[in-house]
């Protein structure tokens, strides 16, 4: 039975239903979702938990500790849920690509 991941990232244009891939292997389930707000992430989580029996969520760095919280919680501690952070230069340099491409307007 391979490993299964969801990875999911906010972005203020996603649409979950839309914005959705996998990636398989023999060993690992791959899966990527772009979320256009939190309940849409909750949403996702619950989703692919239901269908996929996940074993991980790996969060980009956008989500709060609140919103990793929630998530965790919606899927009642059953599935490790883990966020991609970096150091603070990374952080910066990442926060700078963000502001060019829209993120914060």
């Amino acid at each position: 039975m391979p490993f299964r991941v969801l990875i999911m990232a906010h972005a203020p244009d996603a649409d979950a239903s839309t914005h959705r891939t996998e990636v398989k292997t023999d060993m690992i389930e791959a899966h990527l979702v772009l979320t256009g707000s939190q309940q849409e992430a909750v949403e996702a989580a619950g989703e692919y938990h239901r269908e996929k029996k996940l074993d991980s969520i790996l969060l980009c760095p956008g989500f709060t500790h609140g919103e990793v919280a929630k998530i965790y919680d919606a899927l009642g501690g059953e599935v490790a849920v883990a966020v991609a952070r970096g150091d603070g230069p990374s952080g910066r340099i990442s926060a700078e690509a963000l502001g060019r491409a829209g993120f914060f307007e």
